[in-house]
């Protein structure tokens, strides 16, 4: 991954500074290569989506598709302005895009809520553009949200992290938490690079910090799941 970096690629580019990309989608297997599931939807019935970013998404990915209860993982661009960016074109710094890992997931066998804990304890979210020496936009920590229940459960994880990163002596999180954007498949080499080059680069940015295990099973929680409801009710 990159080392040495090109200050433009510490800030997003503007939209009108972005690389054009193709109107093609990027081609990749049909079947997940640990799972054995589909990479690209239609998914399961009664799966749910959930989309982050972490660094480098190599390492992440296999994090996910180790978890019981997840159905399929793959790995691609967001929250960018390229269309179907391939690799190459996102390491400039043009396109915006967060190095993104997809977790489809059988709610009835793990909860978005364990997801977030591995999202929080597995990467430092207190570092901008960068993952230890990976630096460049495409390495900013993400969550990026799929409905409004998603979004009021992340970004009440985010709000108990901050209070366990501070007792501990780190700083403020600078994750962005927002409803996701376009997802674009990143090319086939990438997808399970770690079951293909199991001696792969897979850095370790944990803080060592932990969300408390009873977090998303205490009444707060409950209520923050009341309160989704709600609003999704309300937004019909």
């Amino acid at each position: 991954m990159n080392w040495f970096v090109d200050p433009r690629k510490m800030r997003m580019p503007a939209p009108n500074e972005a690389l054009p990309g193709r109107s093609e989608a990027i081609r990749v297997p049909e079947r997940h290569a640990v799972l054995g599931s589909s990479l690209r939807p239609p998914y399961p019935a009664g799966s749910e989506i959930a989309e982050f970013g972490m660094g480098c998404f190599w390492g992440a990915e296999k994090l996910f598709w180790q978890r019981a209860g997840v159905v399929s993982t793959a790995v691609g661009y967001s929250g960018g302005y390229t269309p179907n960016p391939t690799y190459e074109e996102v390491c400039t710094g043009r396109t915006g895009h967060i190095e993104t890992v997809r977790v489809v997931f059988d709610p009835k066998k793990v909860t978005y809520g364990e997801l977030l804990k591995i999202f929080w304890e597995e990467h430092d979210p207190t570092l901008g553009m960068r993952q230890g020496g990976d630096k460049g936009t495409q390495y900013r920590s993400a969550i990026l949200t799929r409905d409004k229940a998603q979004q009021l459960e992340a970004e009440a994880s985010r709000d108990a992290f901050q209070a366990s990163l501070k007792a501990a002596g780190h700083g403020t999180i600078t994750t962005e938490i927002r409803p996701a954007p376009e997802f674009y498949f990143a090319e086939d080499y990438h997808q399970q690079y770690l079951k293909k080059v199991p001696n792969g680069y897979c850095p370790n940015h944990a803080t060592g910090v932990t969300l408390p295990a009873d977090f998303f099973k205490s009444e707060a929680a409950a209520q923050r799941a009341a309160d989704a409801a709600k609003a999704i009710e309300q937004a019909r």
